[in-house]
């Protein structure tokens, strides 16, 4: 099944924690996904929340699977910056394989930074995004399919 950005916006926190923790690593992705921030899944402000970050501030991400590494698309322009390295390891949240997005070694202002991502569907991936070893937020990446 696919899901929406939409629906994932609707979802709770435990069942995007479940849907994660249920799904898996799936390929390193390759090229341009638009990207959803999820803050207060499931509430009447997750929606617009979203809305305002895709506007002012991170709309995606771009992906170099042959290289390792991917840029974030930020900015009303979509300017490519904050860089991270990408492989497959074991998740910090379950311990099982995600593809983990590291910037520790790419980014100065993003170095405590580490999202994980599983596919969820085709073209589909959920994320988590830990500060340090805390994790914060979800967000989506939604390929196109070709």
């Amino acid at each position: 099944m696919a899901y929406t950005g939409e629906q994932l916006l609707s979802m709770s926190q435990q069942e995007l924690d479940s849907l994660f923790s249920s799904s898996p690593a799936g390929d390193i992705p390759n090229g341009e996904a638009e990207g959803t921030a999820i803050i207060a899944p499931g509430t009447i402000f997750s929606r617009e929340i979203a809305s305002l970050i895709n506007i002012f501030g991170w709309q995606g991400k771009t992906f170099d699977a042959e290289h390792g590494t991917l840029t974030n698309r930020i900015l009303a322009f979509g300017l490519n910056a904050i860089v991270a390295q990408v492989y497959k390891t074991g998740s910090w949240f379950d311990n099982k394989e995600c593809i983990v997005l590291d910037y520790s070694h790419t980014s100065f202002l993003a170095e405590h930074v580490r999202d994980e991502i599983r596919l969820i569907g085709p073209g589909s991936y959920l994320g988590l995004v830990y500060w340090k070893n805390a994790k914060t937020i979800h967000f989506a990446l939604q390929f196109p399919l070709s």
